[in-house]
């Protein structure tokens, strides 16, 4: 049974949220394994130009409009300003959450999102949030809305 690469990047993903293996470390172990069926296409997978660690399959479908937009590929679930973001492009200072149902729909965590995007904002970064809806049924906004981010943040002195 061969899974898709998309479900590979979850069971990576979800080994590493469970603190089973570190991605990093299982990369430079691919170096030392004879070849043998699927290999190959893990250590691919784990490269550093290609692998972005992320906790959610919104995040993992976010990622390919982001790419589309034009934008390198970030930095993932790092600590900025008190608050853990999904995505992070230092170079631009644009932090990007992709926001759930199940954790942002609640009047406390829409006020939560609104006080981490208020330290970002004083901190001199650009926060955008994208709901499930608009990652999902309308990606062609997303990546509009990221490529006019990107053009008008990379102006920037």
């Amino acid at each position: 049974m061969c899974i898709s690469t998309d479900e590979l990047e979850a069971a990576v993903n979800e080994a590493d949220h469970r603190d089973l293996i570190d991605p990093e470390s299982l990369r430079e172990a691919l170096d030392s394994v004879p070849a043998r069926p699927g290999v190959a296409r893990l250590r691919r997978l784990l490269d550093r130009d290609t692998f972005v660690l992320t906790d959610t399959r919104l995040e993992q479908l976010f990622l390919p409009l982001a790419r589309a937009a034009g934008l390198s590929l970030p930095q993932t679930q790092v600590w900025l300003n008190g608050y853990r973001v999904d995505f992070f492009w230092p170079d631009l200072r644009l932090v990007v959450e992709a926001d759930s149902l199940r954790y942002h729909r609640t009047p406390t965590k829409q006020a939560a999102d609104n006080r981490r995007d208020q330290a970002h904002i004083v901190a001199g970064l650009m926060p955008l949030r994208f709901t499930h809806w608009q990652i999902c049924h309308e990606p062609a906004q997303v990546r509009k809305i990221l490529a006019i981010a990107a053009q008008r943040l990379s102006d920037k002195p």
